[in-house]
Order: structure tokens, then C-alpha cells, then sequence
């Protein structure tokens, strides 16, 4: 098979799977678990040929019309560089892994079968935003992307939480994607087409008129898909879905849609120098303010989201500085130990026996009873921290090193500015992300919670996955800058001696202050139970603010939840903590905002619908109702009552003649 016919059966295999899957889940449950995995299992050995053939050389492009559409013709196009290649595969790979997992995990559940067929299809959409070589083509798989998310959080659909949260993150998505429609047609219709190709042409070339609205008008869709501020409120809230499917959204599929879109496009947005200061600024807040917010998360896949968001604005950092290789470098590493991060997560909620007690202040002798668990996370945490030499140091030191080079002036690809603005986030948001990883450790696998009931071991096939992700979570960074440079643009991703010690030493330093938070702590809860502190005047500020807390809060299921009083966020937070703990209340802004005009706008209008509208078509209809009752008593059957109208009539008729025949 030629490459471009092995492309197109990328995302045609999930595809047919979930169609499959859809059509005899009920009639046949025994192909369920083979059309969820064999697909997608397939789709990404036929991707990891097509990245073999590609091998980061020039990029494979194919086209045909699909029908005339006028002066903008839609394609279907295929442009298959290295970048597209090896997302590719790693988008079927945390597909096929999910799938294998949630044949464990979700194996009793009864909406399995359609589970399976929405995880399938949302992998084809992904494939086909991957490849596609037209942006009408692409906008196609990025809103099916958008439906599957719609429907696969909202899968517990019995809770109000899932249903809340999949309205909110398509109705947040969609806000994002309007201005992204409208870009894309304004782009178009500058650039003559929709194929990508075409249009990177026509920038080089200096074709558009308005790069500056069309990139910004881009990202508000690329901020809306990605979870970038302002537009990121959906994604800790998209929780409330399995945890399988937080591991495909965050890891590989949705959020990575929009970085990605931004590499495809970069020599656009670098054509207008206020898009990059405005990219740059997004990512900064977006990295600082997620970071600070996952410090001070008790539920663990909040922190995980938190976390997701700003590792995107890690991505979004280096497509500031006009350096892809460094932004879809991290998109990858990052791919594989945040869908280690969730699955593990996954496994330590699944030994809890429900899918809700995730509250790492209930966490308990979790490192003797998930010892797979344990183990992996570690590996993933420090990963996500950036400790040498684990992946994710690799590629945050790539988003390093070329945010440096932009500051300093050794590359003009990007605004200084903009360089100085992610340099700076970049190694605070370090020093916060290992703050936040190391409590995340220390509260769910040494926390001092009520201890939940043991629900046995969980399935081989669970913990096996675990230990397939943990591999590249370790060894794809070291690995991948050394053999794939020309995979990505030939750019050198080695890292520096000056970021090495700048982020290897920050992130050092957010671990141990708090490991000495969370030491500091523990030795105050262990110190007299609540009511003790009146007895020693001298007190304890942090251990009265504790006690305060945990005698105000309200029983959760059958063991009484009180937040963690060896909690390290706290103490490292302060009066911050409660800003944060909620997202800075930008959920209450935007409720404020907007949510609250909208619905009195919408009372007003139903208001004037059944009072006003409504009154008038009650009156059209009143009035042939009395007429026609009048009628109607009128008809009595009484010959002499009509013999005496017809007389009255006549006499009526009758001087109504004399009179007209007299003025006449």
C-alpha cells in the first residue's frame, strides 16, 4: 500500500469501529471489547508505518475535490509532515491503551458498548485533525471532537455534576469556536483556499491584509479547545466524566487540537507580532494561575486538569517564541505520563469502589494496597515535575531554552517581550508544578484520611497498561531529542546548562519546601484532636483555622470528610488558598458577566411571550368564541321568537328606507 492509502485508513478504522460497535452492542455484547480495541490497535500500527515511511523528510500531501464549492474550493487533503507523523502515533496510542483499560475499569458498566463506539469515534476525529491537509476537513473531526466530549463526560448522566458538566464544556467550546468559524472563512477567502499548503504560501508571500484579526480570531478557538484562559473553566469541571476518558481528552485527543492547530499554522501567527505578545500573555496567566490552583485542589483529577491546563500553557509558551519542535516535543512526552497520571488515578479511585471519592483528604494506605499504582505515578510525577531524567524534563527544557533564546535576542522568530513573558511564568510555573506534584504524592499515598473499604485487587489487565506508559514516561524525552531531530524542523532540542540548573533547581526547591509543609503539618495534627488547642493559649494559628474547618464541614457518604489538616497546600498558600481552591472565582465572573444577563433576558422574553404574544392570540380566539356563543343562544327553536326578529327586522328595514328615500 502506497503511504497516502495506509493515511486515509488511520482514522477510517476507528471510525468503522465505532459504527460497528454502535450497531451490535445490544444484538451481539460479545464483539464489544473486540471492535473497541482492534481499530483503534490497528489504526495505530498503520500510523506507525506511515511515521516509518514519512521518517521526518519531506511531508506527504495528497488531495482530491470533493465537489465544487465556487471561487473556495473544500478538499480532501492529506499534509503529512513529521510533526503530523508522530502525533499520529501518539494519539493511537493512548487511544489503544485506554481501550484495553476500560475493558477493565468500565467492565460492568451497562452503557459500555456505547462508551466504546463515542471513545472510537472521538480517536477518528482526532486522526482526521491530524492529517487533514484542509481546514474545512479539519473543522469537521475538531466539532465531532467537541460532540464526543459532549457526550462521553457526561457519561454518569444519573449525576447533576456529569450533567452540569457536559453542557458547560460545550457550551464554553462552541463560545470559543464562533470566532474560530469566522476566522477560518476570513483566512480562506484571503488566502483563495482552505488547503493548508496554500495558505502558509500565501503568507510567506505576504498575501493576507488582516493577519492580525484572522490569528486572533483563531485563538479564541484555540483557547476555547485547548483550555487556555480565559476559556478554560470547562475543563476541571469535565471530571465528573470516567476516568478513562480524562486520560484521552487531556493526553492525546481535544486539548491537544489546539496546540497542534497553532504548529500547523505558526508562520501566520508570526506574521503579526501582536498575536505572539497576546498568545505569550494567555499562556503565561493560563501556566501561573492553573499552577496555583492545583495546589490547592483536594479532588485528584482536579489537580490532574489544573495540571493538563498548564502544561498546554507550556505548549502555547513555546508556539510564542516561534519554535514548534519545543511545543509538540512537550505535546508528546507530556501525552504519556498525564494519561499515566489519570489512569493511575483511576486505579486508585476504582480500589475505593465508586467513581466520586476522589478527595485526597479521605486518602489513606493507598502505597500497600495499589503498589502498581504507586509506583508508575511516581515515575509520572516526576516526570511532570521535570526531574532529570525523566521525559518531561527533556521537553519543558526545550520550552525553556528557546523561550531564553527569544529574550536574549539569539533568534528574532518571536518579540522579546514575549520571550521574557514565558521565560519568566515558564520557571515559576516550574517551581509550582513540583509544589503541587510532590503534595499530590504525599497527601494520596501517605495522607492521614479515614481509610475506605478494600474492594480487592484491580484487573491485570489495568496495571499492565499502567506499566506500558510508564516506559515512555521515563525514557521518550532522553530518547527523543537525541534520535528524532529532524522530526522536528532540525531544531536542536538539547538542553542547556543555564535552563537546566534554572528549572532543575526551582522545581527542586518547590518539592522540598513542600515535603517540609507537609512534615510541619503533620506534626500539628498530631497534636491534641479538636477542642485541645484552648487548653495552650500561646495556640497554633494554623492548627485553630484547621479545627475551624473540619467542624463546619458535612458528612461525605458514610464517612465524615474533613479537609486534610496535614495538608501542605494550605500553609504554602495562605489567604490565597480559598481564591484559589475555587479558580480565582472566574466561574462567578462569567456568572456575573454573562450567565445572569442571559437569563434575565430570557425571563423578559418569556414574559413577553405569555403576556403580551400570548394575550393577543387569547383575544383572536375570545372574540369568534363570544360571537359565536351569542349565535348560538340566539338559535332557540322558538318559531314565534323567530317570527318576532323577522318582524323587527322588516320595521328596521323599513325606516331605515324612509329615512335615506327623505334626506334623498
Amino acid at each position: 500500500m502506497t503511504t497516502t492509502t495506509l493515511a486515509v485508513l488511520v482514522p477510517v478504522l476507528p471510525f468503522l469501529g465505532a459504527a460497528a460497535g454502535l450497531l451490535l452492542g445490544r444484538s451481539a455484547p460479545g464483539f464489544v471489547r473486540p471492535l473497541a480495541v482492534l481499530p483503534t490497535l490497528a489504526a495505530l500500527v498503520l500510523a506507525v508505518l506511515v511515521a516509518a515511511r514519512q521518517g521526518g523528510g519531506r511531508a506527504v500531501d495528497a488531495v482530491t475535490e470533493l465537489t465544487p464549492t465556487g471561487s473556495v474550493p473544500v478538499e480532501l487533503a492529506l499534509h503529512i509532515d513529521g510533526f503530523a507523523a508522530l502525533v499520529a502515533v501518539l494519539v493511537g496510542c493512548v487511544a489503544t491503551c485506554v481501550q484495553i483499560y476500560s475493558t477493565g475499569y468500565l467492565r460492568d458498566d451497562p452503557r459500555y458498548p456505547s462508551y466504546v463506539a463515542l471513545v472510537s469515534l472521538f480517536t477518528s476525529a482526532m486522526f482526521l485533525v491530524v492529517y487533514s491537509g484542509d481546514l474545512m476537513v479539519l473543522l469537521v473531526g475538531w466539532e465531532i471532537m467537541g460532540i464526543c466530549s459532549y457526550f462521553l463526560v457526561g457519561h454518569y448522566w444519573e449525576t447533576p455534576e456529569a450533567r452540569a458538566a457536559s453542557l458547560k464544556a460545550f457550551l464554553v467550546t462552541k463560545l470559543g469556536d464562533v470566532p474560530f468559524l469566522i476566522g477560518l472563512l476570513a483566512l480562506a477567502t484571503e488566502a483563495g483556499s482552505f488547503r493548508i499548503t496554500e495558505i502558509l504560501g500565501a503568507v510567506a508571500s505576504g498575501s493576507l491584509d488582516h493577519p492580525t484579526l484572522i490569528a486572533l480570531l483563531l485563538l479564541a478557538g484555540v483557547a476555547g479547545k485547548s483550555a487556555q484562559f480565559p476559556l478554560h473553566t470547562w475543563l476541571p469541571d469535565a471530571m465528573a466524566g470516567p476516568t478513562p476518558v480524562s486520560a484521552l481528552i487531556h493526553a492525546a485527543t481535544m486539548v491537544a487540537a489546539g496546540v497542534y492547530f497553532v504548529a500547523r499554522l505558526l508562520p501566520l501567527f508570526q506574521a503579526s507580532r501582536a498575536a505572539m505578545v497576546v498568545l505569550a500573555v494567555m499562556a503565561a496567566v493560563t501556566m501561573l494561575g492553573s499552577a496555583l490552583a492545583a495546589l490547592a485542589q483536594d479532588d485528584i483529577k482536579r489537580v490532574l486538569a489544573y495540571s493538563t491546563i498548564g502544561q498546554l500553557g507550556y505548549m502555547t509558551g513555546a508556539l510564542a517564541t516561534g519554535d514548534r519542535g519545543a511545543a509538540v516535543f512537550h505535546l508528546l512526552t507530556h501525552g504519556a505520563f498525564k494519561a499515566l497520571l489519570f489512569l493511575a488515578a483511576s486505579v486508585i479511585i476504582h480500589a475505593a469502589g465508586t467513581n466520586s471519592l476522589a478527595a485526597m483528604s479521605r486518602m489513606r494506605g493507598l502505597r500497600d494496597r495499589v503498589p502498581d499504582a504507586y509506583w508508575t505515578m511516581t515515575v509520572a510525577l516526576l516526570a511532570l515535575a521535570a526531574i532529570p531524567p525523566f521525559s518531561g524534563f527533556f521537553s519543558k527544557e526545550s520550552v525553556l531554552v528557546v523561550a531564553e533564546h527569544v529574550a536574549t535576542g539569539h533568534t528574532e522568530d518571536a518579540p522579546g517581550a514575549a520571550g521574557w513573558t514565558v521565560l519568566l511564568a515558564g520557571l515559576v510555573t516550574a517551581l509550582l508544578t513540583a509544589a503541587y506534584a510532590t503534595r499530590l504524592w504525599l497527601l494520596a499515598f501517605h495522607g492521614r484520611g479515614a481509610e475506605a473499604p478494600d474492594h480487592g485487587r484491580q484487573p491485570v489487565v489495568m496495571n499492565a497498561v499502567l506499566w506500558v506508559l510508564a516506559i515512555p514516561s521515563l525514557a521518550l524525552g532522553g530518547l527523543a531529542f537525541r534520535l528524532l531531530p529532524d522530526w522536528f524542523d532540525g531544531h536542536d532540542l538539547t538542553p542547556t546548562l543555564t535552563t537546566s540548573v534554572l528549572g532543575t533547581g526551582v522545581a527542586l526547591v518547590g518539592g522540598i519546601v513542600t515535603y517540609a509543609a507537609w512534615r510541619h503539618t503533620t506534626a500539628l495534627a498530631a497534636r491534641p484532636p479538636l477542642g485541645a488547642v484552648a487548653a495552650h493559649p500561646e495556640g497554633d494559628a494554623a492548627l485553630v483555622e484547621a479545627e475551624a474547618i473540619a467542624s463546619h464541614e458535612p458528612a461525605y457518604g458514610d464517612i465524615a470528610y474533613a479537609p486534610d489538616p496535614s495538608d501542605p497546600g494550605r500553609l504554602l498558600l495562605g489567604p490565597l488558598h480559598r481564591h484559589a481552591a475555587v479558580g480565582f472565582h472566574l466561574d462567578a465572573v462569567y456568572t456575573t458577566l454573562f450567565v445572569r444577563p442571559v437569563m434575565a433576558g430570557a425571563s423578559l422574553v418569556r414574559f413577553l411571550d405569555r403576556e403580551v404574544v400570548d394575550t393577543y392570540v387569547r383575544g383572536a380566539g375570545t372574540l369568534p368564541r363570544v360571537l359565536g356563543t351569542a349565535v348560538r343562544r340566539a338559535q332557540t327553536g322558538n318559531v314565534q321568537t323567530y317570527v318576532s326578529a323577522l318582524l323587527a327586522g322588516t320595521v328596521v328595514l323599513a325606516v331605515a328606507a324612509v329615512l335615506v328615500a327623505t334626506g334623498a
